[in-house]
C-alpha cells in the first residue's frame, strides 16, 4: 500500500463520489459515468488514479468492465492510521474522565 496515493486518491471529490458509489456494489464504467454526469475520458483518469491507489479492482464480464472497492486496502489502511492515536481504550477512559469531570461542575453550578 502506497499512502501518498490512497491519500491523493480521496483529495478529489469526483473520487469520493465514486467510491460511495461502488459501496453500494460492483458497477461498469457506463453507469458510474451517467450517474455522475461526466464524460468517459474524465471517468477513466479518475479510476486510474484509484486503481493505482488500489482502491478500487476492475474485472470484465462479457462486454462490460466493473469495478469495485477493495475493501482489503481499508483494513490495511485503517492500521495504519490507528498508529496516530484515537483508537486505543486508555485514551478513551481518559477522555470520559474529563468529559464527567466537565459534567459534574457544570450540574454543581
Amino acid at each position: 500500500m502506497v499512502i501518498g496515493d490512497t491519500l491523493k486518491a480521496f483529495s478529489d471529490p469526483v473520487r469520493r463520489d465514486i467510491m460511495m458509489m461502488l459501496k453500494g456494489g460492483s458497477m461498469n464504467a457506463g453507469d458510474i459515468a451517467k450517474e455522475l454526469n461526466i464524460s468517459p475520458a474524465a471517468l477513466s483518469y479518475h479510476l486510474k488514479i484509484l486503481k493505482k491507489a488500489e482502491l478500487v479492482m476492475e474485472y470484465k464480464q462479457k462486454n462490460f468492465i466493473w469495478y469495485e472497492i477493495n475493501t482489503t486496502l481499508f483494513d490495511e489502511l485503517i492500521l495504519w492510521l490507528k498508529q496516530f492515536g484515537g483508537g486505543s481504550d486508555e485514551k478513551q477512559d481518559s477522555v470520559d474522565s474529563v468529559n464527567d469531570t466537565a459534567v459534574g461542575n457544570v450540574s454543581n453550578s
